[in-house]
């Protein structure tokens, strides 16, 4: 390993998204982006729903997360999110229908809507939008 790099594991029900080396990585928690590099203090905190950035050989990589924990050891970062996508393979006309789709709900005066689920879906919704950027 690299002298300034630690192990990073992107874990989601699905599958391990990431497993390997990384020299930063800054994650979006529920109280803003935080940055984690080797020998960070230790630290744990719930993931939002929002970018994911990862240096790794002198290179970055963006996707979107949400929800979850994010946790910082000597051992490295391991990231527990419910869901996780690269910026590349972000299909982004899904993705509008999903935003589309979600306002609908919200301006709708319907007793039966779950706005907060509708809230959720919109966040998601335009993250991935704006992460799909950055490819």
């Amino acid at each position: 390993m690299a002298e300034n790099n630690f192990l990073l594991n992107i874990i989601t029900p699905e599958d391990v998204f990431y497993s390997g080396e990384a020299r930063t990585v800054v994650v979006r928690t529920v109280s803003g982006d935080v940055g984690l590099m080797k020998n960070h203090a230790p630290y744990v905190a719930p993931l939002g729903i929002g970018k994911l950035e990862i240096i790794a050989d002198g290179k970055k990589r963006y996707a979107v997360i949400s929800q979850g924990y994010v946790k910082c050891d000597k051992s490295g970062v391991q990231i527990l999110t419910d869901t996780a996508e690269w910026a590349e393979n972000i299909d982004v006309t899904r993705a509008e229908s999903a935003k589309n789709r979600a306002e609908s709900r919200l301006a709708s005066k319907e007793a039966n809507v779950d706005r907060l689920r509708a809230e959720v879906a919109l966040q998601k919704a335009i993250q991935r939008i704006n992460i799909s950027e950055l490819k």
